[in-house]
């Protein structure tokens, strides 16, 4: 018999899905969103997250239908520029985040994963005796580095990077470039909880519950996400937030870019896709959702008592 756990590979799906100003609800097997323009089907089973914007609406029976495929779900801010709450993803086991927690809490472990981080980024060998500041400061005249290459690339006039979360704005290539991020966010905060990660456990970040999400994303955003924002706002600044998005959409889809993450995370941390329990499968408890063989167990120790 088929096991109906078994969902589409994440690597195979979708990037994202972005509503505002929809009911969105079951209709068998699948969701659809309803608007005033009428109503469309979601494809959840191959899609990897759905970003829910303002003013939509959403039933329990459709939140049900999306967790049991798989389908992350992200409520955001409006044309997702804010990242306000994230649902939990298909994965059913804990050796992976475990795997993280043992290279996090291990200074040289710990260290050798950042170093990778940085070579797959820039591509660059650092020396294994540099602190994490030290890291950090050249991380930081990279990035700066890029900003420039692309503002004289784009002609688009570069400032500074300025963003206050508590307050929308800015100029428009820093309000495409928060926009930009905030895809690649929610994207990456998809691929690490269905992937079965932590997202709080980072490596160059630290003490946020998305630290991880933050170390991921980073590793894209000098080849994906600052030249998205910086083109899109040399062709104009009308609707900048809405053309980023779009563009980022079409970016993800065309790199694979969801394939990548999964590979590049599980390259890093040294875990692959192999299930580390398969050989200890008695040491794993059951399923506490189905808690009936936890009670089967303390009435055959009452019995035995007996």
């Amino acid at each position: 018999m088929r096991d109906m756990q078994i969902l589409p590979k994440l690597s195979d799906s979708i990037s994202f899905l972005y509503l505002e100003q929809v009911v969105i609800h079951r209709n068998q097997n699948t969701v659809e969103a309803i608007d005033q323009e009428g109503r469309i089907l979601i494809p959840v089973a191959t899609l990897s997250v759905l970003m829910l914007g303002p003013g939509v609406s959403i039933s329990h029976a459709a939140i049900n239908i999306l967790a049991k495929n798989g389908c992350s779900v992200v409520w955001v801010g409006e044309d997702a520029t804010r990242f306000y709450a994230s649902g939990m993803g298909e994965s059913y086991k804990a050796y992976k985040v475990i795997r993280q927690a043992e290279l996090v809490s291990d200074p040289e472990k710990r260290k050798k994963v950042v170093l990778g981080m940085y070579f797959k980024r820039f591509d660059t060998q650092l020396d294994k005796n540099l602190s994490l500041p030290q890291i950090r400061g050249l991380e930081g005249v990279r990035v700066r580095k890029c900003y420039q290459e692309w503002s004289q690339k784009t002609g688009v006039d570069w400032q500074g990077r300025s963003y206050n979360f508590q307050k929308w704005g800015g100029d428009p290539i820093n309000r495409a470039l928060s926009t930009a991020n905030a895809v690649m966010n929610a994207v990456c905060t998809a691929v690490v909880i269905s992937a079965g990660y932590s997202t709080a456990l980072g490596f160059i970040h630290q003490g946020r519950q998305y630290s991880f999400v933050y170390d991921v994303a980073d590793l894209y955003k000098t080849e994906i996400t600052i030249p998205a924002a910086f083109k899109i706002t040399g062709e104009g600044s009308a609707s900048v937030e809405k053309r980023t998005r779009l563009a980022m959409r079409d970016k993800i889809k065309s790199d694979k870019l969801i394939e990548r993450i999964l590979a590049d995370i599980n390259e890093l941390l040294e875990c692959g896709d192999q299930e580390m329990v398969e050989e200890n499968e008695e040491y794993v408890d059951p399923d506490q959702m189905y808690p009936f063989p936890l009670w089967e167990q303390l009435f055959e120790a009452e019995g035995s008592e007996k």
